[in-house]
């Protein structure tokens, strides 16, 4: 018997995560007619993120984001257990960022 305990949002296989979000954001895109979509990640802490890009780098449990900045741009790098919730919407209007769909 194992010692080891995995829970959920914790390791895993994180290049599925990302090409399934990857496929969500697309399908939303898609299903209302939209050029692009607004993704915003909310960390336990409360911060939210309007996430340009995600990517299962570096993995072991950690995924990282590109945030949308008027500053310098940077990634940021959470393990998967941070994150709250992702929210998939149409564009702000007032904002011209939307998030890139990876291949």
């Amino acid at each position: 018997m194992s010692t080891h305990l995995w829970t959920p949002g914790m390791a895993g296989p994180l290049d599925e995560l990302v090409a399934r979000l990857n496929r969500m954001v697309g399908a939303f895109v898609r299903e209302h007619d939209l050029e692009q979509a607004q993704v915003v990640i909310e960390l336990v802490d409360g911060s939210r993120y309007a996430v340009a890009a995600t990517a299962s780098e570096p993995g072991f449990g950690f995924l990282s984001f590109v945030p949308h900045e008027e500053d310098e741009p940077r990634r940021v790098v959470v393990p998967v257990g941070a994150v709250r919730s992702i929210e998939i919407s149409p564009p702000d209007p007032a904002s011209p960022f939307g998030f890139v769909v990876s291949e």
